[in-house]
């Protein structure tokens, strides 16, 4: 995981961004929509804090590989499809920030989470004043908490951020409190945490594209839910060519070739190159498919056929 510190009104915010690798699609196996993930976005160089993505990485493809269904309270679509994880290091989730005064980074990347432009974050609270001395205090523990998760401690930045939000509320205490319960494993606890965001700041795509990579973590995974927010993020940023890739790949792991290769082609019309080899890719697959479906449909009419003459014999 990596880090890195900026501040967006006066405050400090994380974010947790992944993208997703082509050739993971086959690996996951799961009843339900397909899930994506999100990679941090990042404007400097981050540094790494913590490998415990990687094991939890690897229990929900083998959980998915089971073909494990969520029993949550939630809708859940009952249809047979592929779950897809993505990364290029694997074991990497990146943990970064934007700061206010910087440009939109360019998409990069080809099988870790790409950075690319997307709506920036904003606190629900307001720039610390002197005259608020109990914001002047949230806010010394909010930069406390960040100071802590670059230097790893992950453990006391979400005592820090907790302290933060028992002296005043803000989505970025929020967002980076859910950050730190990702990397604890608390999913849950992250996405109750990321939820918070989106009911103060409805218009975060990082906030859904959080939650969609706690639901694809989460044991049994939630790929129903998961794609839920996905859509979400593309319609509050539907620009972002990072957001239609990852779409694009979840619709590819749930086989719905013809939106994935949609996604596949806006996400390569915004400059991820590694789009081009997904949309070949799909077109392929549905090449494949329509041969399959017209060999089916000859299979069918032959053996109505032979189901014919035979009655035809018998009854001579």
């Amino acid at each position: 995981m990596h880090t890195t510190t900026s501040r967006q009104g006066g405050h400090q915010q994380i974010f947790l961004r992944r993208k997703l690798a082509a050739e993971d699609v086959h690996k996951l196996e799961v009843k339900g929509a397909l899930v994506s993930s999100r990679k941090a976005r990042t404007h400097s160089t981050g540094i790494m804090l913590s490998s415990s993505v990687s094991s939890m990485r690897r229990s929900a493809l083998q959980a998915c590989s089971r073909g494990m269904v969520a029993s949550s309270s939630a809708s859940l679509i009952a249809v047979p499809a592929r779950a897809l994880l993505r990364s290029s290091q694997r074991a990497s989730i990146l943990l970064s920030s934007r700061a206010s005064s910087a440009l939109p980074p360019q998409a990069v990347g080809r099988r870790d989470f790409s950075q690319a432009s997307a709506s920036r974050a904003v606190s629900t609270t307001p720039t610390s004043s002197i005259n608020d001395p109990a914001e002047e205090e949230a806010q010394r523990f909010l930069e406390e908490g960040t100071a802590l998760i670059e230097s790893g401690d992950i453990e006391n930045a979400k005592k820090a951020y907790e302290r933060s939000l028992a002296i005043k509320e803000s989505s970025s205490a929020l967002f980076n409190l859910g950050v730190c319960q990702y990397h604890n494993k608390d999913l849950t606890g992250a996405i109750a945490s990321w939820n918070r965001v989106v009911e103060l700041s409805p218009n975060s795509s990082d906030a859904h594209m959080n939650i969609a990579s706690a639901f694809v973590m989460s044991v049994p995974p939630r790929p129903d839910l998961a794609v839920d927010h996905l859509k979400t993020a593309a319609s509050i940023s539907p620009e972002d060519a990072e957001i239609q890739f990852n779409l694009g790949a979840v619709l590819e792991a749930c086989e719905q070739l013809e939106e994935a290769g949609k996604a596949y082609q806006r996400a390569l019309d915004g400059g991820i190159a590694r789009a081009e080899t997904n949309l070949r890719n799909v077109s392929a697959k549905l090449a494949t498919a329509l041969l399959a479906v017209k060999d089916h449909e000859k299979n069918m009419e032959k053996a109505a056929q032979e189901s014919a003459a035979a009655q035809k014999k018998d009854s001579q």
